[in-house]
């Protein structure tokens, strides 16, 4: 079976950063008729997300590594993406 966009996301950060809380949200219905946006939508998402990983690094490192792992994401359709990274036990 095919994994959505939101599912495939969802999969590499639980791989790659094992986070403690992860929400993977589809946006792109939000998005419609803008740059980037395409009819039939999983170009736009919000990543909130905690992991020990994020320790010590600053949230421009943070950011980076989440686009890092979502490369192929963007090469194949993924336009936006809002983060909210932190670490274990940061507000």
């Amino acid at each position: 079976m095919t994994k959505n966009r939101a599912e495939r996301i969802t999969s590499i950060l639980t791989q790659a950063l094992q986070p403690i809380h992860l929400e993977v949200r589809d946006n792109s219905h939000s998005h419609a008729g803008h740059a980037g946006a395409s009819p039939g939508g999983e170009t736009h998402y919000e990543v909130v997300i905690e992991a020990e990983c994020f320790h010590g690094l600053t949230r421009i490192q943070r950011h980076q590594m989440i686009y890092k792992l979502l490369a192929e994401e963007f090469k194949t359709g993924l336009h936006a993406l809002s983060i909210e990274a932190r670490s274990t036990g940061e507000k």
